[in-house]
């Protein structure tokens, strides 16, 4: 479950994209710009955060997506110990342009990275799917959807 648009919410999650990650800037914009921010309830380990961000790392990389923050929040996420947890939330650009994932500590009181992947259809593949399919692929696990903050079990 998440709780969207908050207005307080939104001033103190734009208030924490410092410098944590590369992508902190374009998403304290993008809020700025009105894009829609949620903060999941759910609070996953962060051997599953890492695991899916890495994955999206991966696949985004592999078919050619812009990424930002990406890659720094792979390294911030490892570096925490694997029973730690964490609480997540997104902000979708409102022109749709750019979709962010946010990290914080499991009180959500402070953001340990950000991560942003463009929208745009990958080199190569002008018939194929869209970035959103493939990113959203990259949060999959055994077929099924899996945010972080949930299990595919929570899906079925």
């Amino acid at each position: 479950m998440a709780i969207e648009d908050e207005d307080p919410r939104r001033r103190d999650i734009a208030a924490m994209l410092k410098d944590q990650t590369s992508a902190c800037g374009a998403a304290r914009d993008a809020i700025a710009a009105g894009g829609k921010v949620r903060v999941y309830e759910g609070q996953p380990p962060v051997w599953m955060v890492h695991g899916i961000a890495a994955a999206r790392l991966r696949r985004s990389s592999k078919i050619g997506l812009t990424t930002l923050g990406l890659d720094e929040t792979v390294v911030i996420l490892r570096a925490r110990h694997d029973d730690d947890r964490l609480r997540t939330g997104n902000i979708d650009a409102a022109d749709r342009s750019w979709f962010f994932t946010l990290y914080f500590d499991a009180t959500g009181t402070e953001l340990l990275a950000c991560s942003g992947v463009k929208n745009e259809r990958p080199p190569g593949r002008a018939g194929g799917r869209s970035q959103g399919a493939a990113v959203q692929s990259a949060g999959r696990v055994h077929g099924r959807r899996c945010e972080p903050g949930g299990s595919p079990q929570d899906h079925r």
